[in-house]
């Protein structure tokens, strides 16, 4: 079983007021209920976007940008290796940039995400992982998401889970009321302003621009965020059934090397488990990962720094030297 993987100091004063009250059992279902809404709602959405009237090439591209920025920068670096592993540091403003950008893919507030992901790190597939995908496929994939859990709305938990993070003034304002959701929505109205006043901006006629804005919340709001959910989720789904070892650790992961293209370089999920603080998940040559290669991009100009090596345990090592 390995350990939680990031440091837990004590909880500092500033922490004192919990980062969520416990709910009843009436609001938590109030919650789940809008959640599994949101989900549902975003998925009926997505089939618009191939219309005749709203299908267009340019999706694509704009898909994978809005992937890179609202995905690899928000949940991949912002959620995951910055937050949950303190795999890198960087100036507190782009720090608080990577936070924004994982709001707004919409799973969660970070410390929810983080708490979740320490959860499954200490008890990968075993009883206590949160979305091991050991015994259903579609638990580990999205099923948990929007299942009622006890352990994730004790202050007990957070308290084991986050206390090094409990302290930040700004991911506590975002965790408490769901406050994050208001993030989530003002960067839906801002980028849906964006496609409506470009379309007016460079079209000529008041149908053109409509249907310019309309492509474009599609695109750039709806199909994103699904795309960047089930991207996310394949980590924890696919990525602990099928692939290669690199490493011999005592849980499912894999590297898939699909999962890594899709993620830019989070499929790399056995060589994440066999050393989890590293800040590059890709341990071999072929193993492309997009993420650290931006991060290595901010080191060399003095943006990011303290950016942890890989080191890979003993005898996780001596377990792969001897498969070999």
């Amino acid at each position: 079983m390995s350990t939680v993987p990031a440091p837990t100091p004590p909880v500092p004063a500033a922490a004192a007021a919990s980062p969520a009250a416990p709910a009843t059992a009436s609001a938590r279902k109030r919650r789940v209920f809008w959640f599994v809404a949101a989900i549902a709602g975003m998925h009926l959405l997505v089939p618009f976007a191939f219309l005749p009237y709203t299908f267009v090439w340019w999706g694509i591209p704009v898909l994978l940008v809005g992937n890179f920025i609202f995905g690899s920068l928000g949940i991949n670096l912002g959620y995951h290796r910055m937050l949950t592993h303190s795999a890198a540091k960087f100036p507190k403003a782009l720090e608080r940039l990577w936070v924004l950008f994982g709001v707004c893919s919409m799973e969660g507030s970070p410390l929810w995400w983080v708490c979740t992901h320490r959860m499954h790190h200490q008890h990968s597939d075993e009883d206590g992982d949160p979305h091991s995908p050991k015994e259903r496929f579609y638990w580990g994939h999205m099923e948990w998401i929007y299942t009622e859990d006890d352990r994730r709305q004790k202050l007990d938990t957070y308290a084991k889970y986050v206390p090094d993070l409990m302290g930040d003034k700004f991911l506590r304002w975002l965790h408490r009321g769901e406050k994050w959701l208001l993030v989530w929505a003002a960067h839906v109205v801002a980028l849906t302003a964006l496609g409506f006043g470009a379309g007016f901006a460079f079209f000529s006629t008041t149908d053109d621009a409509i249907q310019f804005g309309v492509q474009w919340f599609l695109w750039a709001v709806v199909v994103r965020t699904v795309y960047v959910w089930h991207i996310t989720w394949l980590v924890n789904s696919a990525s602990h059934r099928w692939g290669y070892r690199n490493y011999g650790t005592s849980d499912g992961s894999r590297n898939n090397w699909f999962v890594a293209l899709l993620t830019n370089g989070e499929g790399w999920h056995n060589n994440h488990h066999a050393a989890p603080r590293a800040c590059s998940q890709g341990h071999r040559w072929w193993e492309v990962d997009l993420t650290f290669t931006f991060v290595r991009g901010l080191q060399l100009v003095g943006l990011a720094w303290d950016v942890a090596p890989v080191k890979v345990p003993k005898h996780i090592e001596e377990k792969a030297k001897g498969k070999r």
